[in-house]
């Protein structure tokens, strides 16, 4: 007797970044927990996109677009700049920092009500991985640039009251803790200063917070003055190869292998921008590629060290993998790049499980 092949088991993907708060924020609305929770058709993820393509939670950004981009329902990323031109987005302010961080924060506070029990705003590992078994979507609150973090870090302390468990100091432009790196290919990241010594107050604040501190938008100075002060593990969300994409915001190899040597990890971003050789926003770009940077990550940073840090609502995708829902494309694309079940497990999921324990505590 013959039988058919088994499908494909649906591997629970925890991502290290997305953007949706923004972009419900930008839709503004008294209704839209409700558009996040039953879709609407718009954007890269919603809970029903999610539960389609086995997105089990990740980190939910706030983010604070700069002031002549507030209104802009694009990709964060600014146009690439000519050749010698390097373009700095302007900086945020306090007070309107925080109104923006307050609201989404609200946001997916109402989204966790609304939700009839279906998301739930985790705070710990033994809150994920207890999401994941019951099949409940599983954010953790990130801050992406921290403007609305005040120079005494007493927002912080009622943010993470609040549920706040990662922070990365900067977005793409400067700020009282330190210099992010502008959007230019090809580039070094190295491209200035790093953080300030508030920004080096910061770490170590959120180091006894036990908050995790994302490496993605600070240039190479910034990782290295990290890297010295802080006590946890090293870890960028949503970051790619250099070597692949010469891109200004990708990692050199030497900062991969200062991530190994901490016991953190990278989280593989979906941008095509930084998945391309050639840095261009162009859909048609193919899963191999975003493979290869898998590959490349595993190969410095181990298998241990490497997830998967999306940047839905917040970048360009590739076609094959424009939303939440198209996420088993990049495990069938792993599959026939002969990565094994339990390397995908790993890369899904496991390796993020692993990192926040490490940062967090169980």
């Amino acid at each position: 007797m013959t039988t058919s092949p088994q499908a494909p088991i649906k591997v629970p993907i925890f991502d290290g970044h997305n953007d949706v708060l923004l972009r419900l924020w930008k839709r503004g609305g008294g209704d839209a927990p409700r558009a996040f929770l039953e879709g609407e058709g718009k954007g890269q993820l919603d809970l029903p996109m999610a539960q389609q393509g086995g997105f089990a939670g990740g980190m939910f950004a706030m983010f604070v677009p700069s002031p002549d981009r507030s209104a802009n329902g694009d990709a964060k990323p600014p146009p690439q700049p000519g050749a010698g031109e390097v373009r700095t987005p302007p900086p945020v302010e306090l007070e309107p920092a925080q109104r923006a961080v307050f609201t989404m924060l609200s946001l997916l506070l109402r989204i966790e009500q609304e939700s009839q029990g279906r998301v739930r705003i985790c705070r710990s590992v033994a809150d994920i991985e207890q999401a994941i078994t019951d099949g409940v979507l599983a954010p953790v609150a990130h801050i992406e640039g921290a403007e609305a973090i005040d120079e005494n870090f007493e927002l912080l302390h009622v943010l993470h009251a609040a549920g706040l468990r990662s922070l990365g100091p900067v977005w793409s432009r400067p700020n009282a803790f330190g210099h992010g790196v502008p959007f230019v290919c090809p580039s070094s990241p190295d491209t200035g200063p790093g953080l300030t010594d508030l920004g080096k107050d910061l770490v170590r604040t959120c180091n006894r917070l036990r908050i995790l501190i994302d490496l993605s938008h600070l240039n190479e100075g910034g990782f290295w003055d990290v890297a010295a002060v802080s006590e946890a593990p090293l870890v960028a969300t949503h970051s790619n190869v250099h070597a692949i994409s010469p891109h200004s915001r990708n990692l050199i190899d030497k900062q991969l292998d200062a991530i190994r040597e901490s016991g953190g990890m990278v989280g593989m971003n979906f941008a095509v921008s930084f998945l391309r050789p050639d840095g261009r926003h162009e859909a048609d770009t193919p899963l191999d590629l975003a493979v290869d940077h898998l590959a490349h990550l595993i190969d410095r940073v181990g298998e241990d060290g490497v997830g998967l840090g999306s940047d839905f609502d917040g970048a360009k995708m590739p076609a094959n993998l424009a939303n939440a829902g198209m996420l088993p494309n990049l495990v069938t694309a792993m599959r026939e790049r002969q990565f094994g079940e339990a390397l995908i497990e790993k890369v899904c999921f496991r390796n993020w499980l692993r990192v926040l324990g490490k940062t967090w505590g169980r």
